[in-house]
């Protein structure tokens, strides 16, 4: 069973290796893979750090941990990056396994601007993290909306939601605060050698 993580990753931070970590324990998963966003289609191409770094950087993260992987598979496929793509190209790389898409509340209530959704549903069983921004009750309707249009396996995470974010750090180093214990280590000592985020 394999769990997909996706996201900009700019930068991957403490955040999210806990949610990846007790996500995969939660929902007894085998592996849980990092998909660092190629061309997403809901943010400016020019928001995001150079492919190459972010992708140095989820790596640099996840590599003491032999449950986590990382994939550039999105940073291959010209033009814009869907979801629904990308799982489509996982499901025939690991043909006989069962994939777990994981995703905040505030992604999934966005998912009828989705391409394809009913083809994602199809494809993975989604995993849904709690974020403070979007309600129970908003999240619960959505849910069974989804349940009813597409028959989509849709579960709950109970993983605790960390006040971390990617755009708090990069204005935190551009503004020469520390990240001390918001990212790992060699993120950090990474993020500082090759000068990300000065000039934001």
């Amino acid at each position: 069973m394999l769990g997909i993580f996706g996201g900009s990753f700019n930068p991957i931070h403490t955040g999210h290796l806990l949610l990846a970590e007790y996500i995969r324990e939660e929902f007894s998963l085998d592996r849980v893979i990092f998909i660092p966003a190629g061309n997403p289609p809901h943010k400016k191409v020019m928001d995001l750090e150079t492919a190459h770094h972010r992708y140095n950087m989820v790596k640099l993260a996840i590599e003491d941990n032999p449950f986590f992987d990382v994939s550039d598979i999105e940073f291959k496929r010209e033009g814009i990056s869907y979801t629904c793509d990308t799982l489509s190209e996982i499901k025939n790389e690991y043909p006989s396994g069962k994939l777990f898409f994981v995703c905040g509340s505030d992604s999934i209530v966005q998912f009828v601007s989705w391409r394809e959704i009913g083809r994602i549903f199809e494809l993975a069983d989604i995993i849904v993290a709690r974020r403070t921004n979007v309600s129970e009750k908003e999240l619960e309707y959505t849910i069974n909306e989804y349940r009813k249009s597409y028959n989509a396996r849709i579960t709950c995470s109970s993983a605790p939601y960390l006040e971390i974010s990617s755009t708090d750090i990069r204005n935190r180093i551009k503004n020469g605060l520390s990240i001390r214990y918001m990212v790992p280590s060699k993120v950090s000592g990474y993020i500082e050698s090759n000068g990300l985020y000065r000039g934001e």
